[in-house]
């Protein structure tokens, strides 16, 4: 099978690296990738999000199956493109992705569904909003209804806050169109939490829980990211709480998706706060989580593709997640200023030292000459495996601390939540 990965990411490496180990892939192609997938797969050139230039290059490589990684494509309609085409792939179609894609649809999908979140209300005028929040005059969180990059989401700790951030979404239009429509919820406590499954529109295979941490700094300080690093499986969700998120999160939703003629297949991320034992759903996301992805795939036993492939086709019976490492740990080195400005093009050295300890999957790195350089904000995920969390720690921060490119950052805390140190 000639397989064709879409994004060039650390979750994009990751799933590479694990389906070059099928031996039911004969050709591994990945669009655009990366410095890491290089080394795994053959490079095309393009964008993720040129849909026209994904669709021409699966045409091109006679493709038979393409595994889209980032939610852009996907919300914009990549999959129903390749399946006009009579090309398999995994990932939901675009009125399936609008639970990712869209805010007040995921919102309202989940009151529909009796799935436990905090109250929201949806405005789509920036005065009536802010009058709102200035008159409650407490903490609320204000999202952009679309897509922004992980971007558009506030905490806002007063009216104030909160205000400030319906006019940079709606009125400076900082997000663009993601802009129009602002939900404003109630602010959760507790740990947060991923939960994937894999469904196949009615069927689904739960993965193993993760845990992100989204603040830049030590101690959950500083501006959120897209993710600095990630562990599994974390103590607080214990095998009573993973049945709550089934029974009333992942069940309702799958079902109220097929109920409304929008059957979901692909990876369904479900991002959750966990309070005294109870899972509340912050957000969905219609796509594997970076760099939570890494983790899994590191402890997923076998091959993967049977599971994406069941997904894709709409049969999932028979296939079952089992796991191999107990417990996985990776860390994010990410650009100077990152997740502000960065400078791109810095050479990277050290990347031979991971040998049997880690593995270093490349978020945003590309090859000038034999060099490999920073072309993102995170870099690299050093990603290792481990009997305990602390094993597993000690053993990515190993490799860490032997990788240097000018101006790298990483937290050092990666996982505490479930560390003895």
């Amino acid at each position: 099978m000639r397989v064709l990965v879409v994004g060039g990411g650390a979750r994009e490496h990751a799933l590479t690296w694990k389906l070059s180990q099928s031996a039911q892939v004969a050709a591994l192609f990945c669009l655009p990738g990366n410095a890491g997938t290089a080394t795994l797969a053959q490079n095309l050139e393009g964008s993720a999000n040129d849909l026209d230039a994904v669709v021409r290059a699966a045409k091109q490589h006679a493709i038979d199956f393409v595994v889209v990684g980032p939610e852009d494509p996907l919300v914009a309609g990549l999959v129903d493109r390749l399946r006009a085409e009579g090309i398999l792939a995994f990932g939901p179609d675009r009125s399936a992705a609008q639970l990712e894609g869209s805010k007040r649809f995921s919102k309202e999908l989940m009151a529909e569904a009796g799935v436990p979140t905090a109250a929201f209300r949806v405005f789509t005028d920036a005065d009536e909003a802010e009058r709102y929040v200035r008159r409650e005059n407490r903490p609320l969180v204000v999202k952009a209804d679309g897509l922004a990059a992980g971007k558009g989401v506030v905490v806002a700790r007063d009216g104030e806050e909160a205000a400030a951030a319906i006019d940079t979404i709606m009125r400076k239009r900082a997000y663009g169109e993601a802009g129009d429509c602002v939900v404003i919820e109630e602010c959760l406590r507790g740990q947060e939490v991923s939960f994937h499954v894999v469904a196949d529109g009615e069927r689904y295979v739960a993965l193993a829980p993760a845990q992100d941490h989204k603040r830049v700094g030590d101690g959950d300080s500083g501006p959120n990211t897209g993710g600095m690093g990630a562990y599994s499986p974390p103590p607080v969700v214990s095998a009573e709480l993973e049945q709550k998120i089934l029974a009333r999160v992942v069940e309702p939703t799958l079902a109220t998706m097929k109920r409304r003629g929008t059957p979901f297949r692909g990876a369904l991320f479900v991002g959750l706060m966990v309070e005294d034992g109870e899972p509340h759903v912050l957000e969905y996301n219609t796509r594997f989580g970076d760099p939570e992805t890494e983790v899994m795939l590191v402890r997923w036993d076998g091959d993967l593709l049977p599971l994406l492939l069941g997904s894709a086709r709409g049969d999932l019976s028979g296939v079952e997640a089992r796991w191999s490492a107990p417990c996985a740990l990776c860390v994010v080195m990410a650009a100077e200023g990152y997740p502000g400005s960065y400078e791109k093009g810095r050479r990277i050295l050290g990347l031979d030292s991971a040998g049997q300890e880690a593995i270093v999957f490349h978020a945003g790195t590309a090859l000038v000459g034999e060099h490999v350089v920073s072309a993102g904000g995170r870099v690299l995920t050093v990603t290792a495996t481990g009997q305990t969390v602390d094993e597993a720690a000690a053993r990515a921060y190993t490799v860490a601390q032997q990788i240097h490119f000018e101006g790298a950052h990483y937290r050092k805390d990666i996982g505490h939540h479930a560390r003895s140190e």
